[in-house]
């Protein structure tokens, strides 16, 4: 039964690394062709291929920059990339499950195995995409991959019929709004600046294949633009280089990437924007309400989740690209992570409490 099992989950896991390299590499291969080349040596785009693939992945390189030698690290990667290989490998693992006719205890080794050899053959793939010049992080690569693993697959569970709701799907749900009223302010910002925006993409000129690659590029990266309005409505804000900070009570930027989305950059401070910060602390009375029927540690892991899912989502969202100056952009995980813990522990408090309070003051009035 073990070696059905894992000949399965090896079959399914290339199948799955296929599903989206296949794809990529004909996107590779057609700006290739079109933008010429000065050789005939494919190697080029087969090894664009593979880095685009371990950049989905979310997979920082290490790169040595020309002239000069110089040392550079691009981690700032988009968030919306992730998408794909989490469908990929969900798409995968349902078909394996499927076809073993698993039980839960079976489905448990396939995900384990399937984990196992997913993160071997992304391995194998950095290794192999390596050169002197851009190289992924070998260590990182099965982390991410198995995380991927995870997450593309947590879902596939049945769902629970009991009345309760468990900490996960109250974790999800506000993660879901917070995430969603940020993206709706970020999209009123963008109708705002729309002007700036078209400037910016007239700027760049990347005439009708580089321009449907910049729009795929922007899109991908609109979530890592999310979570920065995230942090900014929150009070830490972000960065846009090193030594910058955009808040709403700092305003400390200098040059910035040349991306059309980010003609929404707030021009100045904000103070106003911290009342805010009044949603998160919105929030932690939901969870407390939500949850209230239910034991305390229901609420406090249903608190650590979302505090957890933010914190994530912060890592996530930020990184180095590429120079020195350049190293710090997004969001800063720790702040942002103390801060929202804070905000919503503090609704939490204040949903507990307030209630009693006004409960005590009649008496006190007798």
């Amino acid at each position: 039964m073990f070696q059905r099992v894992l000949w399965v989950s090896l079959t399914q896991a290339l199948r799955s690394v296929a599903l989206l390299l296949l794809p990529i590499a004909f996107i590779s291969l057609f700006a290739w062709a079109t933008a010429g080349s000065s050789n005939g040596n494919t190697s080029d785009p087969i090894r664009a291929t593979l880095w685009l693939w371990l950049a989905a992945h979310h997979i920082p390189f290490h790169l040595i920059l020309s002239p000069g030698q110089v040392h550079g690290l691009l981690s700032y990667l988009p968030v919306g990339a992730m998408i794909f290989p989490a469908l990929a490998i969900r798409s995968g693992y349902i078909r394996a499950c499927d076809r073993l006719d698993a039980s839960q205890q079976e489905k448990q080794l396939t995900r384990a195995l399937f984990a196992l050899m997913y993160s071997a053959i992304a391995s194998l793939i950095a290794w192999r995409a390596a050169t002197t010049a851009i190289a992924p992080n070998l260590y990182w690569t099965p982390v991410m991959a198995i995380a991927l693993v995870w997450f593309g697959t947590m879902t596939s569970k049945q769902r629970n019929r009991s009345f309760e709701i468990a900490p996960r799907e109250i974790a999800t749900r506000v993660i879901a709004i917070i995430f969603g009223a940020s993206a709706f302010v970020f999209g009123v910002d963008l109708a705002l600046h729309i002007k700036t925006i078209e400037n910016l993409t007239v700027i760049l000129e990347p005439g009708f294949i580089g321009g449907l690659l910049l729009l795929l590029l922007n899109i991908l990266y609109l979530p890592n633009a999310i979570v920065a309005t995230m942090s900014y409505l929150a009070g830490p804000g972000f960065a846009v280089g090193s030594h910058t900070l955009i808040s709403p009570l700092t305003h400390r930027v200098s040059e910035i990437p040349a991306l059309p989305f980010l003609g929404g950059l707030p021009t100045g401070p904000h103070p106003l924007v911290l009342i805010c910060a009044l949603g998160l602390i919105a929030i932690g009375a939901v969870i407390y309400n939500v949850t209230i029927t239910q034991s305390s540690a229901v609420i406090i892991k249903s608190y650590l989740l979302v505090i957890t899912c933010i914190g994530g989502l912060a890592f996530l969202g930020s990184g180095s690209l590429i120079t020195s100056a350049m190293s710090a952009v997004g969001v800063s995980a720790w702040q942002l992570s103390l801060a929202a813990a804070c905000e919503i522990g503090l609704g939490t408090i204040l949903a507990m409490l307030v209630p009693r309070l006004l409960d005590v003051l009649p008496r006190f009035g007798k």
